[in-house]
């Protein structure tokens, strides 16, 4: 089921970014260095994961949403491909996968454009959003 998970992961991602995007000399993705804070955020359902160091060679992550706005901290593994940065962990006994990748995005709510696409798979679930980092802020009016 984890593979299953992935590989619709992987091809919705896939889908998302513009194909002129990927580096044809197979560099690994840089834009997002492994000591920056990430915040990857999405709208209907309201969610956000709030991605940072742990320390000691990993990451750690909040998940919130309205409902449960403290959030749940989980454990994160990081890896970078050639078009993206990816995550996994496990949340509540689910599996998590979060892919991010360049381009422009909006949260459909307001004028912010955000640097990456998000697209998190949480169990079942598959969820689209934003993300940016210390050094690739969002642009317009960021969201309260």
């Amino acid at each position: 089921m984890k593979t299953a998970s992935a590989a619709v992961l992987a091809l919705a991602v896939a889908g998302c970014a513009p194909s002129d995007s990927i580096n044809a000399d197979g560099d690994v993705f840089a834009a997002i260095g492994p000591d920056e804070a990430i915040s990857v955020g999405g709208t209907e359902p309201f969610w956000a994961i709030a991605i940072k160091p742990d320390g000691q060679g990993g990451y750690s992550a909040r998940y919130s949403t309205p409902d449960s706005p403290e959030g749940e901290t989980f454990a994160l593994s990081r890896f970078a491909g050639n078009n993206g940065l990816g995550f996994n962990g496990e949340l509540g006994g689910q599996a998590v996968q979060i892919a991010i990748t360049p381009g422009d995005c909006s949260d459909g709510m307001s004028d912010t454009t955000y640097p990456f696409a998000a697209t998190v798979g949480l169990g079942e679930a598959t969820l689209f959003g934003c993300a940016h980092s210390d050094s690739n802020p969002v642009s317009g009016e960021a969201n309260p």
